[in-house]
């Protein structure tokens, strides 16, 4: 995958993005495209479009969507990284036979507590980008909403939605 769409730094490590689950059917065209995104990331409109030519080819699958919100979430373009991540979260509920509302998911829906599963990960991950963006939007609520569906999910907390909540619960105190 792209390097710099793809980062080390990323909450999505690079065992979800290769895997066979999330990568099959993935047209060659727009892996080419994923790959000069990358290339050219530091050039915004020439990155951007090949990952729009990735989209057009592939629209809803997993590995444009990610590359997509990894773009917008690292240029700062918060609210563009917010509609990818709730793109992802329908394509997760899809792949998962979840319901299309993440309200409604309920913790025996899928394994979420096994981290080895990629699927079910992928859901988890895409709801704390959620969170972690309604938080950083000002929506301090829904990201509460979110943050504790996550930990309702995955109650060991694999996947570090308590570091959200205690920032959460920190906001608006005086840093003494």
């Amino acid at each position: 995958m792209p390097e710099a769409l793809f980062s080390p730094q990323s909450e999505i490590d690079e065992a979800l993005l290769t895997s066979t689950l999330l990568g099959h059917g993935l047209p060659s065209e727009a892996e080419h495209h994923l790959w000069e995104a990358s290339l050219f990331y530091h050039l915004d409109e020439i990155a951007e479009g090949h990952l729009r030519q990735a989209e057009a080819l592939a629209p809803e699958h997993v590995a444009v969507l990610i590359g997509l919100f990894r773009f917008y979430f690292y240029k700062a373009r918060l609210p563009e990284a917010l509609q990818v991540a709730q793109r992802c979260i329908i394509k997760a509920a899809e792949v998962n036979n979840l319901s299309s509302d993440w309200r409604l998911v309920r913790a025996g829906d899928a394994a979420f507590g096994r981290y080895e599963n990629t699927l079910p990960r992928f859901f988890l991950f895409s709801l704390k980008g959620y969170a972690y963006l309604q938080m950083r939007l000002g929506r301090t609520e829904e990201g509460r909403i979110a943050v504790q569906k996550l930990l309702e999910l995955d109650p060991t907390d694999k996947i570090g939605a308590k570091v959200l909540l205690r920032v959460l619960e920190h906001m608006g105190q005086d840093d003494d």
